[in-house]
Parts: C-alpha cells; sequence; structure tokens
C-alpha cells in the first residue's frame, strides 16, 4: 500500500504586508460586502476577482429563504467575469467577510462549490492558477497554487479524457 500526501502552501501575512494590488483587491472585496444580500445568516461576504486585461469584477453573496437558491459572491464574481469577458483568464481572488460587529478577525476561505468554480475557470483559460488572497483584521492568507491546491482529488475534466 503506498501513501499519498497532499500540501497546501499558505503564505501568512498582515493587510500592510500585502502588496499594492492585493491591498487594491482586497480592499474591493470589503467594498463588496456592503452590497451583500445576507438577511438570514447576517454574514455578508465580498470578493474581487482581478482580469488578465486589468478589469476588477466584484460579487458579494446573495441569500433566499430557500437556501439552496442561494449564491457566494465568489461564484457571483467567477461568474459575472466569465460572462462579460469570457476571454479573459482570472489572474487572482480576494475574498473578505462582515458580520453586525465588523470584518472577520480570521480569513474566510471559499466553500467546495466555489472551489469547484475555481477550477472550472482556471480549466477554461489553460489552467493557470487562480492567486487566492483570503482577508482578515487580524491575518491575511495568500494561496498561490489555485483550485488545485484547494481542492485535491477534484472532479473536472481530466476525469472525462480517460473516457473513451
Amino acid at each position: 500500500m503506498k501513501e499519498v500526501y497532499l500540501e497546501l502552501k499558505i503564505q501568512e501575512c498582515s493587510e500592510a504586508e500585502l502588496s499594492a494590488e492585493d491591498r487594491h483587491l482586497t480592499e474591493m472585496a470589503r467594498q463588496a460586502c456592503h452590497d451583500s444580500y445576507s438577511p438570514y445568516s447576517g454574514f455578508a461576504v465580498g470578493a474581487a476577482v482581478l482580469l488578465s486585461n486589468g478589469i476588477v469584477m466584484m460579487g458579494n453573496n446573495q441569500e433566499n429563504a430557500a437556501y439552496p437558491s442561494s449564491m457566494c459572491a465568489e461564484r457571483v464574481a467567477l461568474f459575472q467575469a466569465g460572462a462579460l469577458f469570457p476571454q479573459k483568464a482570472v489572474k487572482a481572488l480576494a475574498i473578505a467577510a462582515r458580520t453586525k460587529d465588523g470584518f472577520t478577525p480570521h480569513p474566510c476561505p471559499p466553500c467546495g462549490a466555489c472551489r469547484q468554480v475555481m477550477l472550472e475557470t482556471e480549466m477554461r483559460h489553460g489552467g493557470d492558477p487562480i492567486r487566492l488572497i483570503l482577508y482578515g483584521t487580524q491575518e491575511c492568507y495568500i494561496i498561490e497554487g489555485g483550485a488545485n491546491a484547494m481542492l485535491p482529488l477534484s472532479f473536472g475534466k481530466q476525469l472525462f479524457s480517460e473516457v473513451e
């Protein structure tokens, strides 16, 4: 029997240690939180997507009384980018979250569905990994490995190529 170990490299830093581009992207994600529609959970999430042409697309979570009909901020931003700029790759994605008490002290990672959409977005544009910046008031995380790092053993089109 063979054991396989999976590894995820996360850079932890303060907001001040972020590059100017990453600080701008996290600011856009924080702004997006303010327009979140989250009356049920009270947990507002904002996302900002940086495209290869320099355009930033923002999204926020949109809740519904029928929870499965809700949409996460990350998917709102990624789907908007895909709809408006289908030929432009996503370079980076920043995520911020807030409650009634303010922005969360620790970074808010994307859910599994959002990770799957990130993976498909990467595949759509040749597999270039999306740089992830997760904002928290106490620390920020930077993840360079893209969706494959965040979603090991993922379901993707590589499986379909195995079907003959």
